[in-house]
């Protein structure tokens, strides 16, 4: 595995810490200067399901984690290869049916991970 590999797997799993926290912390507040499609109005009823989502990225994020700090070569290939393909369908998945942009924002980086770790 390159040192690219490590720190793309390292900033895919950022990127999901992140949005875990504006999905289980932020949703009312940040949310809205995010996600400027989404009606402003419906934030504050949608409030718990953004948090069970957001709960979601952060095991993707833990995951991910787990695959960089394990330190039995094989294994740590195999989570990360696991976390980072479920991190790409869930992109997938999100740019076919809420906006294409989620594809360059979460598929894209996890798919460039997959290639350096490869290596």
């Amino acid at each position: 595995m390159t040192l690219i590999g490590q720190v793309l797997v390292i900033l895919v799993a950022f990127l999901h810490l992140f949005f875990a926290w504006v999905e289980m912390f932020a949703w009312t507040s940040l949310g809205p200067k995010m996600f400027r499609r989404f009606p402003k109005e419906l934030f504050e009823p949608t409030k718990i399901m953004a948090l069970n989502q957001g709960l979601y990225n952060g095991f993707l994020a833990v995951g991910l984690l787990y695959g960089v700090i394990s330190e039995d070569y094989p294994w740590q290939w195999d989570i990360q290869m696991l976390f980072l393909t479920f991190v790409t369908v869930a992109g997938i998945v999100g740019a076919l049916t809420v906006s294409r942009t989620i594809f360059y924002v979460q598929s894209a980086p996890a798919l460039m991970a997959m290639i350096f770790i490869s290596y």
